[in-house]
Formats: structure tokens, C-alpha cells, sequence
């Protein structure tokens, strides 16, 4: 029996709203604001990410296991990683690791504006 229920993952940012609007038009949804410093976007399927202000927010050094390691990443399945990408690139995403060994690999590492990594996937 599960102890607990999925509810939504939280990303500290400088920029609440900002972060939102960027992952909106990566997933679709809708933002909420709920107060300045918390947003939430309840993305397409139920599914819902919330955006938190952390004045300090300092990136992770992806993909450094030091002092600044990456604490968690977001996947997200598409079908065609060209065309994905050029639309993240456009949305203000920043490469990381883009070589996907000439499509063996099969995912593309970027960060969003806030600086955390996240993947696009090949379906």
C-alpha cells in the first residue's frame, strides 16, 4: 500500500512567474499565481509544477556531483528532438549537452532560464 500521493514537483527560482510562463509553453496549461513569491502550472493530464522564489537560487553545475551538484531533472517525451528543441532554445532554454550521439542516445540535456536541467526524450 503507498504511503503518500504524488502531488506536484516545486522548483526554486528567482522568478516565479517568469519560470512558469516558460514551462507553460513547453507543456501547455495553465498558470495560477498563489501569492507572489508561489505559481503554480497545471499542466495538460493532471499533472502539476510549482515555481517558488529563492532570492538566492543558485543553478546547479550540471553535471558536477561537487558542491553544486544537480539536485533533480525534468524528462519530457516528444516526438521529434529537432524540432523540440528549436522550440525550447526559442522559449530562452540553454544547451547543456545537446550530442545524442547522432541519435543513439536518444535525449538532449538543456536548463531552463532558472537554470535547471532538464531532458527532452525521444518518444
Amino acid at each position: 500500500m503507498a504511503i503518500a500521493t504524488y502531488s506536484l514537483v516545486a522548483l526554486d527560482c528567482p522568478d516565479p512567474p517568469a519560470l512558469a510562463g516558460f514551462y507553460a509553453g513547453v507543456l501547455g496549461g495553465e498558470v495560477k499565481r498563489y501569492s507572489d513569491d508561489w505559481y503554480d502550472l497545471h499542466a495538460p493530464g493532471g499533472h502539476r509544477v510549482s515555481f517558488q522564489r529563492a532570492p538566492d537560487h543558485r543553478p546547479p553545475n550540471w553535471p558536477s556531483a561537487d558542491g553544486g551538484s544537480q539536485q533533480l531533472h525534468l524528462d519530457f517525451d516528444v516526438p521529434d528532438l529537432d524540432e523540440a528543441e528549436a522550440q525550447v532554445l526559442a522559449l530562452g532554454a540553454t544547451p547543456l549537452d545537446l550530442d545524442d550521439e547522432d541519435g543513439r542516445r536518444g535525449f538532449r540535456v538543456y536548463a531552463d532560464p532558472a537554470g535547471h536541467p532538464f531532458c527532452l526524450c525521444r518518444q
